[in-house]
């Protein structure tokens, strides 16, 4: 287990090094393209990753709202945020979605609606990536810029993910099976980390997934939809404004290849936030598509400050906010 937790996140990280090094020889150039961005373009970036992290709280509204609760899109943006912070230094998505579900049941969301809040933004978010880098794909073809290993690379992670839907389809078609199999993997790593084990909770737990699924079914799947459509889009957006305030506007085409791909190969690593992996994967696909390795380096970073690692920072500052608020609502 230790190989999975800690040398493959190195070597991951040491990969994403190796790509981004060799767009330091460019500094003294990028230097001068930051000087010379345009200052409305910058500011309208950062408007619009704040709408990208409001469609994100409006995706966890929608959720919610599936099951007859209510919650503002600004509350849920704080606690999606403050989730994503703690989830970067404490179990990566488990940790995120144990943080959602105890300030969504304090806030008085059943546990029904707090569970879907936990896991379904991420299925949501991840089915909007693979949308982009799909539609994103025959671009790669018609200029051939789609290398071996980018293609065996998206193949996997197409495959990764496609098997994950396939098994939640086939879950809804054989509930007790799915229930069974979750309690065997649920009871064995409770063995494995010497924790006692109630089957009894992880029943519940995919019972209310059930019912959950049930709903979206019936059409309840429209508000997260839209909400993950949101996020990405404006994410999108961030960086597009960012090309334009370093002076090299690029075509639709090239930017959702350079996002979309890099967006999804994070998620699938176990860097927190994808670190180091999506700024290189980045810069080699932009580098690939015509880029200059001066404007590639300068947005690339400015759009990770702007898109992660503010937004990280900001988190961790809301975490007393919330916890206070939950203090209150118990007492």
């Amino acid at each position: 287990m230790w190989v999975w937790r800690y040398l493959v996140p190195l070597l991951l990280l040491g990969l994403a090094v190796h790509l981004m090094l060799p767009q330091l020889t460019t500094f003294n150039h990028a230097l001068k393209i930051i000087r010379e961005m345009i200052p409305l373009a910058v500011i309208l970036a950062v408007a619009a990753q704040v709408t990208s992290y409001l469609g994100s709280g409006y995706l966890l509204q929608a959720i919610v709202t599936i099951v007859g609760q209510r919650l503002s899109v600004v509350y849920g943006t704080v606690i999606t945020t403050a989730a994503s912070s703690i989830g970067l230094v404490a179990g990566g998505l488990v940790g995120s979605v144990a943080a959602t579900y105890r300030w969504l049941r304090d806030s008085g969301v059943s546990a029904e609606g707090a569970i879907l809040a936990g896991w379904l933004p991420t299925l949501f978010n991840n089915g909007a990536l693979i949308v982009v880098t799909v539609v994103g794909l025959p671009y790669l073809l018609i200029v051939h810029k789609l290398s071996t290993l980018q293609a065996v690379s998206f193949g996997l992670i197409l495959l990764i993910l496609s098997l994950f839907i396939i098994g939640i389809l086939w879950g809804l078609r054989h509930r007790p099976q799915l229930t069974a199999f979750a309690i065997r993997v649920s009871s064995r790593w409770a063995r494995l980390r010497n924790r006692p084990y109630d089957p009894a909770a992880t029943k519940a737990a995919i019972g209310h997934w059930f019912s959950a699924l049930d709903v979206l079914r019936t059409g309840g799947w429209h508000g997260p939809a839209v909400g993950a459509a949101l996020n990405v889009f404006f994410d999108m957006l961030t960086l597009y404004l960012l090309f334009i305030a370093a002076n090299h506007a690029v075509s639709p085409g090239i930017l959702l290849v350079g996002y979309g791909f890099p967006q999804l190969l994070g998620k699938v690593t176990f860097l927190p936030g994808g670190v180091g992996v999506v700024e290189g994967t980045m810069a080699v696909m932009y580098d690939s598509l015509g880029v200059p390795d001066p404007i590639s380096l300068v947005v690339i970073l400015t759009y990770r400050v702007i898109s992660f690692w503010l937004p990280t920072l900001l988190g961790f500052l809301l975490i007393p906010y919330l916890h206070r608020l939950s203090s209150n609502t118990t007492h």
